[in-house]
């Protein structure tokens, strides 16, 4: 929705712009079906971390208290973003792979739907 300015001449700074994170970016996680916690987090990260890095230490840290996360078959796991599904390359960089600043990182664990069903 477009706002309109009290003055002409009024012009706000962004507060949340990259260069304000010390060399790293926030991203969005979103493990969907899986409202046991509030989604999606956002979280700081440096722009050269391999993917792989993120699944092996970061997404663990957050979720791995999850019944279902022992389960994941990280080789069917269904990936997304707001341009819409993708197949990361776990050896290269978030940048490489396209992740910016300030976006959301979606995965879909078929056949795990939330503990007991609930997602």
């Amino acid at each position: 929705m477009p706002v309109k300015a009290v003055t002409a001449d009024y012009h706000g700074d962004f507060q949340d712009t990259v260069d304000k994170y010390h060399g790293q970016q926030l991203i969005s996680l979103c493990w969907e079906k899986h409202t046991m916690f509030g989604w999606p987090m956002c979280l700081p990260v440096p722009p050269d971390m391999p993917f792989g890095g993120l699944i092996e230490k970061v997404i663990p840290s957050i979720f791995s208290d999850h019944p279902d996360f022992a389960r994941i078959d990280w080789s069917a796991v269904q990936w997304s973003t707001s341009k819409g599904p993708f197949t990361p390359d776990p050896a290269k960089s978030l940048k490489e792979n396209g992740i910016g600043h300030k976006q959301q990182i979606r995965f879909r664990t078929p056949g795990l739907d939330g503990y007991n069903g609930a997602g």
